[in-house]
């Protein structure tokens, strides 16, 4: 038989969902894959509720229905602070993984060379791979996942063709303030590089940190292709609308690499979600004292359990240390903590370019009772895995 793709020896299936998997079987709280248990805003599936008894049921337009994307262009002008035009500068996609990897198709050629900083969201290495590009990682240096500029220049120096920016981040919860922007900015500009945006999260910051989108940088726009979604903002990670804002040129090639991949979003859901993106600034004030509620609660649980972690400035995650329990892999401590313990968490080696094993990633965006739920049982957490023999050869 023939051989497949020499690309699929430099990846794995995706971690986060196997861990849901695992969390299925067991029963396990998931805390794992990032997706709420609790519904999206009444007033969206009333919506949806609407649209599905009548009439929208075929295709719409491939790169966005046309009053989806007047509506996203208002919502994202209002935020990102410059004018989007809905007709060429907006491509929309089945959420914001496909927008990432149809951007990756658009701009890179086989050998091109692509920043990515570490720990970093799993799919950003498969798409440099899919897409034939190569890899270089710049680390994110913990507790407060900080970048060192001279490392980061000398990553700008091998001339790559861009620089994948999660924002706020995913795993670690940073939001890169102003002046860690202008930075990747005047890089981004002296060597020539794109920079692509994930910024699914950009609703959910804590204060006293803020949100700032890098295409709004003098000189930024041009070279910028803002990646998001409306999964995490409305809690509808279901429905797969994601999006790509960008320079004309640019939106016009990531249409077409898109128009091959999915054809289109779906029409139904798209109808429904206008009504989301014309909500008022009140609606986004309230989502981040909810989750900051969601938050504070998990991590003053964490602290009664004694758990080390790094608080997180955005995003629903936090990165919690297990060095203590002893267990030098962390694929298996994640794997024993669902199936003996019942909470899910993903390993943090999967986030890592470097060999990190004494990290797990939980997720918050869970209603309070989940998250007592979960900390009930993680408080056993610790006598459990004393009394757990590790196998210190893996």
């Amino acid at each position: 038989m023939p051989k497949l793709s020499d690309k699929l020896a430099f990846f794995t299936d995706s971690v986060i969902r196997r861990m849901t998997r695992i969390a299925n079987l067991h029963g396990a709280v998931n805390l794992s894959q990032g997706f709420p248990d609790f519904d999206p805003p009444e007033a969206l599936k009333e919506a949806l509720a609407t649209v599905a008894a009548g009439s929208i049921h075929q295709y719409a337009v491939t790169w966005g229905a046309p009053n989806f994307r007047e509506a996203l262009a208002r919502k994202q002008t209002r935020f990102m602070g410059f004018e989007i035009d809905p007709e060429t500068q907006v491509a929309v996609t089945c959420g914001s993984t496909e927008a990432m990897i149809a951007t990756m198709l658009t701009i890179c050629n086989p050998g091109d060379k692509v920043i990515v900083f570490s720990p970093f969201y799993e799919n950003y290495t498969a798409d440099t791979i899919l897409s034939g590009a190569l890899p270089i990682y710049v680390h994110l240096n913990p507790p407060h996942y900080n970048f060192d500029i001279q490392e980061l220049e000398a990553a700008f120096q091998q001339h790559p063709k861009a620089l994948i920016l999660c924002n706020p981040s995913n795993p670690s919860g940073k939001v890169y303030t102003l002046a860690e922007l202008e930075i990747i900015a005047g890089f981004a500009q002296k060597y020539d590089v794109f920079v692509i945006t994930d910024e699914v999260y950009e609703h959910i910051v804590f204060e006293p940190n803020k949100h700032h989108y890098i295409a709004s940088l003098p000189g930024m726009f041009e070279r910028t292709i803002s990646c998001s979604s409306l999964s995490k903002t409305y809690s509808i990670t279901g429905w797969r609308l994601g999006y790509a804002i960008a320079p004309a040129t640019i939106i016009d090639g990531i249409r077409k690499v898109h128009d091959f991949l999915t054809v289109g979003a779906a029409a139904p859901l798209q109808e429904a979600a206008v009504t989301a993106l014309n909500f008022g600034d009140g609606y986004y004030t309230d989502l981040q004292q909810s989750y900051r509620d969601k938050r504070d609660f998990f991590l003053n649980g964490l602290d009664q359990l004694g758990l080390k972690y790094t608080a997180p400035q955005g995003a629903y995650y936090v990165m919690v240390d297990i060095s203590e329990f002893g267990a030098s892999n962390d694929v298996d401590f994640c794997e024993w903590m669902a199936s003996e313990v019942g909470v899910a968490a993903v390993p943090g080696s999967s986030f890592f370019r470097d060999e990190v094993h004494h990290l797990v990633r939980f997720h918050f965006a869970k209603n309070k009772e989940t998250l007592a739920q979960a900390l009930k049982a993680l408080a056993n957490l610790r006598s459990m895995a004393n009394d757990k023999v590790w196998n210190t050869k893996d």
